[in-house]
């Protein structure tokens, strides 16, 4: 394929365009990488595995820097591909784009309708101690939110990639202010009125690495896996990232470095200052270091910086739906309404129809009576959607080294490890479907997943199979 192929097609109007340049796609995936789980679930997370908590996140970000090497060796194999639905289509077949594509879009819903609540919860922080907001003010909330997302998204994708910039950069400089004076506190030997000298010691010296034994440990990849939801959103944006040989390789080659920087140092740097048994389960432990560091307002601080982060993973999530139903609608397995493009070249009904249905999901708490059973069932389906996803990510790089081998031979981007590293990374998701099992709440989730399966089953052969019989994918 010539470059010159390639701009022409970026090019027309009826393609998506290259608008994303390398510091946008740089600051996306750091963003995709630091998500609401880190800021406010990791307190969660400390109180079921403890410290190793840090040997849990160094395991799932060796895991997904091998699979984002996967996919961009893929994606940089073709540039004709434009996500994840191409890539399936080609490789697997027709059936397999069908559901990474349906599914990636239903997970990234669930993720949205999530999101909104998490953000009235946040919000609730500056109403008088006591007082709630009423379900008509959390439905003006849930409005006025996607409908800025929409609007950002409607514009163009350059300012998209703007927005989300910003909102990387305030993540970025919260974990670092957080990593500077938690490492101040325990090099002046800080000591909070009530607790241990801040210490390196504090980690390890309350029960050990795996003080909840091997239990504790197991139970912490069930919440971790669910924050690294978004690492794979690059693999959304290859056909509209300038110079994507350049710059793909350089953000998927940086997972590793923004695992270790983001996850590993910064929770060690809280466990150092604050004792693992000591952080409460159900608040952020960022909060907990900036309030015994004796900055007054820490809190208001860290509840803008996660309201910056649901808000950024909602801006990311409408744009990964709508350029899902834009690939399959190209595709013939979407409403082909979905495949135009507005005159500012983004996926204006996609966008629109992916916003319809999160404002949908999100009604659905005024009347289920068990609003967190309902959202804790819905996170963890998202999780289990994820990792079917991921799985099939990989069934795509096996399929493609058998199929293409002079491909890879001639690749400057090959995955480290190649098919034997694949089927590692298909274990590693299988053992997280098995660790899913293990709580009431995602066994629930389990059992109702196959359910999804048959209403795609059922819509694929009754709707779209036998238009692509008679008129070919691009019908």
């Amino acid at each position: 394929m010539t470059t010159t192929n390639q701009v022409d097609e970026s090019s027309s109007p009826h393609e998506l365009q290259r608008k994303l340049s390398n510091r946008h796609l740089q600051l996306i995936a750091i963003g995709g990488a630091i998500g609401t789980g880190l800021f406010m679930g990791s307190g969660k997370t400390i109180s079921l595995a403890g410290p190793s908590i840090l040997i849990i996140y160094m395991i799932i970000g060796a895991m997904f820097f091998f699979l984002m090497r996967a996919l961009g060796e893929i994606l940089l194999s073709n540039l004709h591909y434009k996500s994840f639905i191409d890539m399936a289509h080609d490789l697997i077949g027709p059936a397999a784009g069908y559901y990474i594509g349906w599914s990636y879009w239903l997970g990234w819903v669930l993720v949205g309708i999530a999101d909104l609540a998490a953000i009235i919860n946040y919000l609730g922080f500056w109403l008088p101690p006591g007082e709630a907001f009423t379900p008509m003010g959390q439905a003006l909330i849930s409005a006025g939110c996607v409908l800025l997302v929409l609007g950002i998204n409607l514009l163009t994708v350059k300012l998209f990639g703007e927005i989300e910039f910003w909102f990387a950069l305030v993540k970025i400089l919260a974990i670092m202010g957080l990593i500077f004076i938690g490492g101040y506190m325990v090099f002046m030997q800080f000591q909070p009125p009530e607790g241990p000298i801040a210490s390196f010691s504090n980690v390890w010296s309350h029960g050990g690495m795996f003080p909840k034994g091997a239990s504790g440990f197991l139970a912490g990849f069930q919440i971790a896996l669910f924050a690294f939801v978004g690492v794979e959103l690059i693999g959304t944006m290859a056909a509209e990232t300038k110079d994507p040989e350049k710059n793909l390789p350089k953000a998927v080659n940086a997972i590793p470095t923004r695992i270790i920087l983001f996850y590993v140092v910064s929770l060690f740097i809280v466990m150092s200052v604050t004792p693992w048994n000591q952080i409460p389960a159900d608040q952020s432990p960022f909060v907990t270091l900036f309030l015994h560091a004796g900055i007054p307002t820490s809190a208001i601080i860290m509840n803008l910086v996660v309201l910056s982060s649901v808000m950024s993973s909602m801006n990311s999530g409408v744009f990964s739906t709508s350029r899902m139903l834009f690939g399959l609608a190209k595709d013939g397995q979407a409403p082909q309404a979905l495949s135009k493009l507005s005159k500012r070249a983004v996926p204006a009904k996609g966008l629109i129809f992916s916003c319809f249905f999160i404002m949908a999901g999100a009604a659905l708490q005024y009347f289920v009576p068990n609003t967190l059973e309902a959202f804790t069932l819905a996170s963890s389906l998202c999780v289990i959607l994820f990792i079917s996803i991921w799985s099939l990510i990989m069934v795509c790089y096996i399929r493609y080294r058998k199929r293409s081998p002079e491909l890879h031979a001639k690749s400057t981007f090959k995955m480290p490890g190649g098919i034997w590293m694949s089927y590692v990374i298909l274990a590693f998701m299988l053992f997280a479907l098995i660790i899913l099992s293990l709580e009431p709440d995602t066994l629930k989730a389990l059992m109702i997943s196959p359910l999804w399966l048959v209403i795609l089953a059922v819509t694929y052969r009754v709707l779209y199979k036998p238009r692509m019989k008679k008129h070919g994918p691009h019908a």
